[in-house]
């Protein structure tokens, strides 16, 4: 029998600062739920938000890209939204076993979570997209409309990608701006991992534009003296179309390495495989579980199973532990704001559209937070079909939620990650070789930075499995050891070049 150890609460609940660009995807998709209610409002058709709805969450994507790289990400993210959405409705018109839907929708859930990852879409990740498939495995469907169906999903995922990109018409370098930004931000912090993080970043969004490689360079060589200068330019860069403000002569500081759009850290497919697996098996027993306890509404848990599954197990138990809390409060909310829902489909559109833009604004600071506004939203789009009774959808919704998180979380601390430590060793090595090989090599600072990246995640990962953590405190030592070095031999690097004469 396997003895866990215990899983911490440690700032289970405290916020964090808001998302620099929340308001981005808010009322980005706020603006496309709108147009698209509205329009539903007008032809007497709210009951088909649900499909609409399937496209306009993916105005939620991308915000942090350069409008040429933001175009294909949107572009198949609609496509994957379709895709996804093609398989739920084939299903549930073809399809009349539960157990075997529930099936279906984990597997494309854990589809949606491999290639997310693999993509590195970023926030929200694959749970957007987890949901409303999802639903549509449970959505009472005739094989005739499904393709008009699909086609609501395809023009509302097109709204949105003219909305997501509409605001490049008045600022094309907006996103490039903002990724230079908070590599200043946080190489005035001296938060030497959050520079690598924001580097990495804003070197891709920023290839081919010399006048935003410049400050790049500036903060890459930067001294801790300069902190207030580059908070000063940080937020020139966030202010509109403004230019950049004159940075030291280019000759102060060494010229930094090639800028590459496909610089990444190195992926790690087995750690791929292994999360498709846990929303997989989660996703399944979740649901069957739910079905067994008389839900009506199993992919409620598949969605709560999925969500759940994180980098690590203790990141997963964490998730899982909030999303109860913020479901519980969320109930409580929904609760309150149903009578107010009902009183006009124009009220209940816009509660929802405001649960939306509040769930943006506060999901970043914790997940339990947002949580408690995407509880409401998502049964409010329930009620767009139809009023449903409260006491039931209610209860539903708080025993689906629990037994997928309970079900996601115990899942994700049963099937371990077996190879964390070995990544750990691997990720030592390559450390070690880019710092004390030759400096003056080309590429030398991007291969030393990816290395230390490539560290500190596969610590993270090896600490957070709850079966196989660090177990001895040599290992944890040699990576201290090699960040420690590691960021000194990248300091060294970014030094001023030696003026000459």
């Amino acid at each position: 029998m396997v003895k866990l150890p215990p899983l911490p609460l440690r700032g289970l609940v405290r916020l964090r600062p808001a998302a620099d660009i929340w308001r981005r995807p808010a009322l980005s998709a706020a603006a496309a739920m709108a147009v698209l209610d509205v329009t539903l409002l007008a032809l007497g058709r709210l009951d088909l938000a649900l499909y609409t709805a399937a496209g306009a969450l993916c105005a939620l994507y991308a915000h942090d890209r350069p409008y040429a790289r933001r175009a294909r990400t949107l572009a198949w993210v609609v496509l994957g939204a379709v895709a996804g959405m093609g398989v739920a409705l084939t299903s549930a018109a073809f399809i009349h076993s539960a157990p075997l839907l529930v099936l279906l929708a984990a597997l494309v859930a854990a589809v949606h979570k491999a290639v997310c990852d693999a993509a590195r879409i970023g926030p929200p990740g694959n749970v957007v997209l987890t949901f409303v498939t999802s639903t549509a495995f449970f959505v009472p469907q005739r094989a005739a409309e499904v393709p008009a169906h699909l086609g609501l999903v395809a023009a509302s995922g097109a709204l949105a990608w003219l909305i997501c990109m509409a605001p490049g018409l008045l600022r094309p370098h907006g996103p490039e701006r903002i990724a230079v930004a908070r590599l200043l931000e946080a190489t005035a912090r001296g938060d030497r991992h959050a520079v690598l993080v924001t580097a990495e970043a804003a070197r891709r969004a920023c290839a081919g534009e010399p006048a935003l490689e410049a400050p790049v360079r500036w903060a890459e060589a930067a001294s801790e003296g300069e902190a207030g200068r580059l908070r000063e330019v940080a937020r020139e860069l966030r202010r509109g179309n403004s230019p950049i403000p004159p940075l030291p002569d280019a000759g102060d500081f060494a010229p930094g390495p090639p800028f590459r759009a496909d610089a990444r850290c190195p992926r790690t497919p087995d750690g791929l495989y292994l999360a498709a697996t846990r929303v997989a098996l989660g996703g399944t027993l979740a649901g069957w579980l739910a079905l067994a306890l008389g839900g009506t509404h199993p992919h409620w848990a598949v969605v709560a199973a999925a969500s759940v599954v994180q980098a690590h197990a203790t990141a997963s138990w964490q998730r899982g532990a909030q999303r109860v809390i913020g479901n519980v409060v969320g109930l409580a909310l929904f609760a309150v704001l149903l009578p107010l829902a009902r009183t006009g489909e124009v009220v209940m559109v816009a509660v929802a559209l405001a649960l939306q833009v509040a769930a943006e604004a506060t999901i970043a600071r914790n997940y339990w937070l947002g949580s408690v506004f995407v509880t409401p939203m998502a049964l409010l789009l329930g009620e767009f079909a139809g009023a449903h009774p409260a006491g039931g959808t209610m209860t539903d919704r708080g025993v689906d939620t629990v037994a997928g998180a309970a079900v996601g979380v115990l899942v994700c601390l049963l099937i371990a990650d077996a190879r964390a430590v070995d990544r750990v060793e691997a990720a030592l090595r390559r450390v070690h070789d880019a710092r004390t090989g030759t400096r003056d090599a080309p590429g030398a600072r991007e291969r030393l930075g990816a290395a230390l990246l490539e560290l500190r995640a596969a610590a993270d990962v090896a600490a957070g499995e709850r079966r196989r953590a660090l177990p001895e405190a040599r290992i944890a030592a040699r990576v201290a050891h090699e960040e420690r070095e590691g960021h000194r031999a990248l300091a060294a690097l970014h030094a001023p070049a030696p003026s000459a004469g």
